[in-house]
């Protein structure tokens, strides 16, 4: 375990926190490795607490970026994480790697954003071609192009049961005795 993740545990045992002063006598890449030490050991709020006080020391910083964007992504917080994924994009420039572009991709996928996923998924396939998790990111996203956009305002019938499901380019309404997917208009 790293030194600034035992002093944060340490510091939560006697109930306080570090401030952003003692934060700031660490380097963005230790406080990144803190963080995956204190999500290694279950202390994920603690994670947090530090991804927050990195952001606010080095908003600029890849390694706080693509961690708290990672952190982002675990707790399923979609649009939080595609804002840090797109700020660590920008600062990556046209040295962002695939890890990057995956990332971002699901992230936007996630927060219902399919058409946006696949345009950033066909960005990182013109740099990394070969990439196989792009790819089938892309495959994936482009069967979800069938679906009404946007997607957020699709709706379930619950007492229906009924599911869609996307197949090529035409949508499927599953038990078609039931009344298929609504929109709201």
């Amino acid at each position: 375990m790293t030194v600034l993740a035992q002093e944060i545990i340490t510091s939560a045992q006697v109930g306080r926190m570090l401030s952003d002063r003692e934060v700031s006598r660490f380097q963005p890449a230790e406080i990144r490795e803190a963080i995956q030490a204190l999500v290694t050991e279950g202390k994920d709020g603690l994670a947090i607490a530090l991804g927050d006080a990195g952001l606010s020391l080095y908003p600029e910083s890849e390694d706080i970026l693509a961690i708290t964007g990672l952190l982002a992504l675990m707790r399923q917080e979609w649009a939080l994480a595609v804002e840090l994924m797109e700020q660590l994009r920008a600062v990556q420039g046209d040295k962002t790697p695939p890890f990057t572009y995956v990332m971002l991709v699901r992230a936007l996928r996630c927060n219902l954003d399919p058409v946006r996923a696949l345009e950033v998924a066909h960005e990182g396939l013109k740099q990394y071609p070969d990439q196989i998790e792009l790819a089938a990111e892309t495959e994936t996203l482009k069967d979800l192009q069938c679906l009404p956009r946007p997607m957020q305002r699709l709706s379930i019938n619950p007492s229906a049961r009924t599911a869609s499901f996307c197949k090529g380019r035409q949508v499927i309404a599953a038990n078609r005795n039931r009344a298929p997917l609504q929109r709201h208009s």
